[in-house]
Protein backbone atom coordinates (compact mmCIF):
# COMPACT_ATOMS: atom_id res chain seq x y z
CA UNK A 1 0.00 0.00 0.00
CA UNK A 2 0.85 3.49 -0.59
CA UNK A 3 0.03 6.68 1.88
CA UNK A 4 0.24 10.06 0.44
CA UNK A 5 -0.35 12.90 3.27
CA UNK A 6 -0.31 16.67 1.89
CA UNK A 7 0.11 19.62 3.98
CA UNK A 8 0.28 23.38 3.48
CA UNK A 9 -3.70 24.32 3.01
CA UNK A 10 -4.92 27.24 4.39
CA UNK A 11 -6.59 30.05 4.29
CA UNK A 12 -4.93 33.18 2.47
CA UNK A 13 -5.62 36.55 1.26
CA UNK A 14 -6.01 36.94 -2.60
CA UNK A 15 -2.64 38.43 -4.34
CA UNK A 16 -1.28 36.20 -1.53
CA UNK A 17 0.89 32.84 -1.64
CA UNK A 18 0.95 29.16 -0.32
CA UNK A 19 2.97 26.39 -0.67
CA UNK A 20 1.57 22.49 -0.95
CA UNK A 21 3.54 19.57 -0.03
CA UNK A 22 2.35 15.82 -0.94
CA UNK A 23 4.92 12.95 0.60
CA UNK A 24 4.25 9.21 -0.48
CA UNK A 25 5.51 6.18 1.89
CA UNK A 26 5.09 2.74 1.50
CA UNK A 27 5.72 0.02 -1.05
CA UNK A 28 7.28 2.04 -3.62
CA UNK A 29 9.93 1.18 -5.83
CA UNK A 30 9.42 4.17 -8.41
CA UNK A 31 6.87 7.23 -9.19
CA UNK A 32 6.44 8.31 -12.32
CA UNK A 33 4.03 11.07 -12.60
CA UNK A 34 2.92 13.00 -9.54
CA UNK A 35 0.59 15.53 -9.59
CA UNK A 36 -1.89 17.87 -7.65
CA UNK A 37 -5.89 18.10 -8.93
CA UNK A 38 -8.51 20.58 -7.13
CA UNK A 39 -12.51 20.23 -6.57
CA UNK A 40 -14.56 23.38 -5.94
CA UNK A 41 -17.43 22.82 -4.50
CA UNK A 42 -20.36 21.49 -7.26
CA UNK A 43 -17.65 21.33 -10.02
CA UNK A 44 -15.51 18.46 -11.43
CA UNK A 45 -11.93 17.55 -10.53
CA UNK A 46 -9.63 19.47 -12.29
CA UNK A 47 -6.10 19.20 -13.25
CA UNK A 48 -3.69 21.45 -11.59
CA UNK A 49 -0.43 20.33 -12.08
CA UNK A 50 1.94 17.34 -13.14
CA UNK A 51 5.22 16.13 -12.98
CA UNK A 52 6.97 13.25 -14.70
CA UNK A 53 10.22 11.68 -12.66
CA UNK A 54 12.37 13.08 -16.07
CA UNK A 55 10.76 16.94 -14.44
CA UNK A 56 8.52 17.17 -17.38
CA UNK A 57 5.73 19.59 -16.33
CA UNK A 58 1.36 19.95 -17.52
CA UNK A 59 -0.09 22.70 -15.83
CA UNK A 60 -3.90 23.97 -16.16
CA UNK A 61 -4.77 27.14 -18.33
CA UNK A 62 -6.15 28.51 -14.99
CA UNK A 63 -2.79 28.31 -12.99
CA UNK A 64 0.07 28.82 -15.67
CA UNK A 65 1.91 31.65 -14.82
CA UNK A 66 1.10 31.61 -10.88
CA UNK A 67 1.64 27.92 -9.61
CA UNK A 68 4.70 25.95 -10.20
CA UNK A 69 5.05 21.79 -9.64
CA UNK A 70 8.46 20.53 -7.92
CA UNK A 71 9.85 17.37 -6.87
CA UNK A 72 12.05 15.69 -4.25
CA UNK A 73 12.54 11.98 -5.79
CA UNK A 74 14.61 11.25 -2.76
CA UNK A 75 12.01 12.46 -0.36
CA UNK A 76 9.06 10.92 -2.51
CA UNK A 77 7.83 14.54 -2.34
CA UNK A 78 6.25 16.78 -4.69
CA UNK A 79 5.46 20.80 -3.93
CA UNK A 80 2.76 23.13 -5.54
CA UNK A 81 3.95 26.61 -5.00
CA UNK A 82 0.89 28.71 -5.59
CA UNK A 83 1.14 32.29 -6.24
CA UNK A 84 -1.09 35.02 -6.40
CA UNK A 85 -3.59 33.80 -5.70
CA UNK A 86 -7.20 34.35 -6.46
CA UNK A 87 -10.63 33.50 -4.62
CA UNK A 88 -11.84 31.13 -7.70
CA UNK A 89 -8.16 28.98 -6.40
CA UNK A 90 -9.94 28.24 -3.48
CA UNK A 91 -11.03 24.37 -3.16
CA UNK A 92 -9.56 21.25 -1.72
CA UNK A 93 -6.29 20.25 -3.55
CA UNK A 94 -5.48 16.26 -3.45
CA UNK A 95 -2.21 15.36 -4.38
CA UNK A 96 -1.84 12.00 -7.21
CA UNK A 97 1.10 9.93 -7.45
CA UNK A 98 1.52 7.01 -10.43
CA UNK A 99 3.60 3.93 -8.56
CA UNK A 100 5.39 1.25 -9.01
CA UNK A 101 5.43 -1.32 -6.05
CA UNK A 102 8.18 -3.15 -7.14
CA UNK A 103 11.09 -3.89 -9.75
CA UNK A 104 9.06 -6.54 -10.62
CA UNK A 105 5.77 -5.27 -11.38
CA UNK A 106 4.44 -4.71 -14.37
CA UNK A 107 1.63 -2.23 -13.78
CA UNK A 108 1.33 0.99 -12.19
CA UNK A 109 -1.25 1.93 -9.93
CA UNK A 110 -2.51 5.37 -9.41
CA UNK A 111 -2.54 6.41 -5.82
CA UNK A 112 -4.92 10.16 -3.83
CA UNK A 113 -4.34 12.00 -1.07
CA UNK A 114 -6.80 12.85 1.66
CA UNK A 115 -7.18 16.36 0.06
CA UNK A 116 -6.29 19.95 1.65
CA UNK A 117 -8.32 22.77 1.68
CA UNK A 118 -7.03 25.97 -0.09
CA UNK A 119 -9.45 28.72 0.63
CA UNK A 120 -8.37 32.55 -0.67
CA UNK A 121 -10.86 35.63 0.56
CA UNK A 122 -11.32 38.75 -1.20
Amino acid sequence: QVQLVESGGGLVQAGGSLRLSCAASGSIFSISTMGWYRQAPGKQRELVATITSGGDTNYGDSVKGRFTISRDNAKKTVYLQMNSLKPEDTAVYYCNCTVKPYSSSWNEYSYWGQGTQVTVSS
